[in-house]
């Protein structure tokens, strides 16, 4: 027969094993989606020099968009908090979609082959990187639960687990780039 005495203290045990590695496989979980959108905004920065190249090529009076841009580009490399991120991005996107609204203005851009190939490569990584960071913010929502609930709030502060930040846009530019199709 056993005791009570062996079987609580044995339960507890088991519940705080099973709590503390749940909430390492969520913060890995969080880590891993991290990695996956910040390979896709390193694919679309990679895309910007390109861009606005081409843009430059045949729109050199849009001097002030295109140095913008350049300049939301390496503002996002430099920042490494996700909430920040996400609003340094939400403006790259705007910038980005005014950077390709300009072809409608310039013919013989919309006609280039290279700067079609841009394009088209852009909405691939614009896919990607939505697709990212939906499971990323998944993840973190995921971790902030477990971090916060009660009794498991008690785990999470005895071993220092800490909430993540969500990759948010800024308000207003919570939209894709607006790249459509080319004709």
């Amino acid at each position: 027969m056993i005791h009570w005495f062996v079987l609580v203290p044995a339960l507890l045990v088991a519940w705080a094993v099973w709590t503390y590695n749940r909430l390492v496989r969520l913060r890995n979980q969080v880590k891993t989606a991290w990695a996956d959108v910040d390979v896709q905004l390193t694919r679309r920065h990679d895309l910007i020099p390109n861009l606005v190249a081409a843009v430059k090529a045949y729109a050199s009076h849009e001097k002030a968009l295109l140095e913008n841009v350049a300049a939301l580009r390496e503002q996002a490399l430099a920042t490494r908090s996700p909430q920040r991120l996400g609003q340094v991005e939400g403006q790259l996107e705007q910038g980005l979609s005014s950077l390709l609204a300009v072809q409608e203005a310039y013919p013989d851009l919309k006609a280039n082959q290279n700067f079609a190939q841009l394009q088209a490569d852009l909405v691939k990584v614009e896919d990607h990187l939505q697709y990212a960071r939906r499971f990323y913010d998944g993840a973190v929502r995921d971790l902030n639960d477990g971090i916060q609930k009660f009794p498991d709030s008690l785990i999470a502060g005895a071993f220092g687990f800490a909430p993540a930040e969500f990759f948010s846009a800024a308000d207003g530019a919570r939209a894709a780039v607006a790249v459509g199709v080319m004709q």
